[in-house]
């Protein structure tokens, strides 16, 4: 019978790989909640709409990456290609932005789908991390976000790390130049990508994010955005620059750098890594700020801003650069039964310590010789043996045994847990 594989652009995450996603995951979490902001959970699926509206049409996401369908009751659905539409239509459906104090700072962490060609680090689903703040349109607010997203870099051990950043400037700045862009690109477009004719006549901002090299050296002579921001605009990116040159938060500004979403404005930003072993895996998490994408979803004119990770990606570089050693997983306790009679002890004491003492404990149930029982604990990552025979049923004790120093003790059960509290807790100073 053949062997059913998993789908083109997916993979399976286990073993020592899901700690490493956990722990990736979790460091995100913690760090966000120091930032005040709180977790959300938005549906897999939304209406087509809600992309379409948010995203924007011009973007690739939704002309080529979407996966779209029609339900049994022929509504038009896609699976998430990113999570800031969906969370928009969350605050927007629920009135968080009036029920809440501003900005609201939510974080989010899942699977997102896009169709794409699969590459270093990227599948058609990959999880994403990512943080909003919403209804606050201080340049102190991007920048604090540029700042969460680089402290989440640094304290996963990434050194090096390349923050570009550029300003698309207010709606009347990027009407101005997208004018430009069209007198610039006309004498051109007829010699570029199909992508890019069809980007000139959609949205031709978005023609400066093409990566065809053939069309690069076009590129590189258009119009800056710098030439045609109102006055408002510099003063907001001077201002986020001053503020992140006071907090030591290196940068560079990337004049091409736009992003792939049609609702970003004013400040755009991306996060750049090259591993230690060379390998260059460009943005490995990226953002911006919006000030209309509230109001296309049906809400109040309210700006936000915000960056999203790929785990994938981060994960494949902590793992490059031998940042993720720890992640093996270990148990705190190995229960081996000695005969069928300690079998039912054995798992009253393995659901004791889990229950009372909070440890996690696996437990041997076949019946096997008590060498092949260690050469579990020792596979298993056991820190203690914990061995009861006979004649520690009828003594009312068990055998404890450090796997590391090979001593062991006697112990009377009901002392049990404290005897373990008090070998772990000289373990924590020992560390």
């Amino acid at each position: 019978m053949e062997i059913i594989k998993n789908v083109k652009g997916t993979h399976d995450i286990y073993g020592e790989e899901t700690n490493s996603y956990e722990m990736v995951e979790s460091l995100m979490k913690s760090i966000a909640e120091l930032y005040a902001y709180n977790g959300v959970r938005p549906p897999v699926l939304e209406y087509n709409s809600v992309f379409v509206r948010g995203v924007g049409e011009s973007s690739d996401i939704v002309r080529k990456e979407m996966y779209t369908f029609p339900d049994k009751g022929d509504r038009l659905l896609t699976l998430r290609p990113e999570f800031t539409a969906g969370i928009m239509r969350l605050v927007v459906q629920n009135k968080l932005y009036a029920t809440n104090e501003l900005p609201l700072k939510l974080y989010y962490v899942g699977p997102v789908f896009r169709y794409e060609r699969p590459q270093l680090g990227r599948y058609r689903q990959f999880n994403q991390f990512g943080v909003e703040s919403i209804g606050n349109n201080s340049p102190m607010n991007d920048t604090e976000v540029i700042v969460l997203a680089y402290t989440i870099l640094c304290s996963l051990g990434l050194e090096g790390v390349t923050i570009k950043i550029n300003t698309l400037g207010d709606e009347d700045s990027r009407n101005n130049y997208r004018k430009a862009l069209k007198e610039y690109f006309k004498d051109h477009i007829e010699n570029m990508c199909e992508d890019c004719k069809s980007r000139y006549e959609l949205n031709p901002l978005r023609i400066l994010d093409c990566k065809v090299p053939e069309d690069r050296p076009i590129i590189e002579g258009a119009p800056k955005i710098g030439d045609y921001l109102s006055e408002a605009s510099k003063a907001r990116f001077e201002q986020i620059q001053d503020a992140l040159s006071v907090l030591q938060i290196p940068y560079e500004i990337d004049e091409s750098l736009v992003r792939g979403l049609d609702y970003y404005s004013e400040t755009v930003f991306e996060f750049h890594y090259k591993s230690k072993a060379g390998l260059d895996y460009g943005a490995v998490g990226a953002g911006g700020h919006y000030g209309k994408l509230m109001e296309e979803l049906g809400g109040p004119e309210l700006p936000g801003v915000g960056f999203s990770f790929g785990i994938e990606r981060i994960v494949s570089v902590l793992k490059d650069d031998g940042l993720l050693n720890d992640t093996k997983s270990t148990l705190d306790v190995y229960v081996m039964p000695l005969g069928d009679e300690s079998v039912l002890v054995a798992e009253e004491i393995a659901v004791l310590l889990r229950n009372s003492g909070g440890y996690r404990v696996d437990m041997c149930f076949d019946k096997t010789k008590l060498g092949n029982m260690f050469k579990r604990a020792t596979n298993k990552n056991a820190k203690y043996a914990l061995i009861i025979g006979e004649e520690e049923i009828k003594n009312d004790s068990v055998i404890i045994k450090n796997l590391t120093t090979q001593e062991q003790m006697n112990i009377k059960v009901d002392e049990l847990i404290d005897k373990f509290d008090e070998l772990f807790s000289k373990e924590e100073t020992q560390e």
